[in-house]
């Protein structure tokens, strides 16, 4: 028997985000500009609970999250996203530190396009993976919003600017 699927949205100080999953764990958390009608009664305790973390992050005292987590995607992007688990809150790393994190120095672009491909903003940090050379490389959700989140994060303070490109 297969799981049923809902969707929720979160109105966060950035945009709206979209919450997919079911009783297994969260499929997808990604920002949308258009709020996505939902009925917030009856979701599944996985979805409730992240409504609930992403609250508690966005007011600062969430540092960690604490969820099921049922993504969809390769083996690789699986270890890649695995791999993005592990940087702390207020802390970044680049794309060759997740690389040799897998002992896959060599696989940088694969890295990359693993991170991009990341359907779990926020849960899975991929807004905490920047150039070796300490720009604020692409975010799906906006180079804006990652600067947002790495400054709420408190890696960067608000005055400091980092290159965008």
């Amino acid at each position: 028997m297969t799981a049923t699927v809902s969707t929720t949205c979160f109105h966060s100080p950035i945009g709206y985000l979209i919450i997919t999953g079911s009783d297994k764990g969260l499929h997808s958390l990604t920002f949308s500009d258009e709020p996505v009608l939902s009925d917030t009664t009856g979701l599944p305790a996985p979805l409730a609970a992240c409504v609930q973390q992403l609250s508690e992050y966005f007011a600062g005292s969430r540092k960690v999250f604490d969820l099921p987590l049922a993504p969809a995607g390769t083996p690789f992007q699986l270890q890649v996203w695995a791999q993005l688990q592990s940087i702390p809150f207020g802390k970044t790393a680049s794309y060759l530190d997740v690389a040799k994190g897998l002992s896959a120095e060599k696989a940088i672009r694969a890295v990359g396009a693993a991170n991009g491909k990341n359907p779990l903003c926020l849960l899975v940090p991929c807004h905490r993976v920047i150039g070796s050379d300490g720009s604020l490389t692409g975010y799906s959700g906006g180079l804006w919003r990652k600067k947002w989140l790495l400054q709420h994060e408190g890696f960067l303070s608000p005055q400091q600017q980092l290159t965008l490109f």
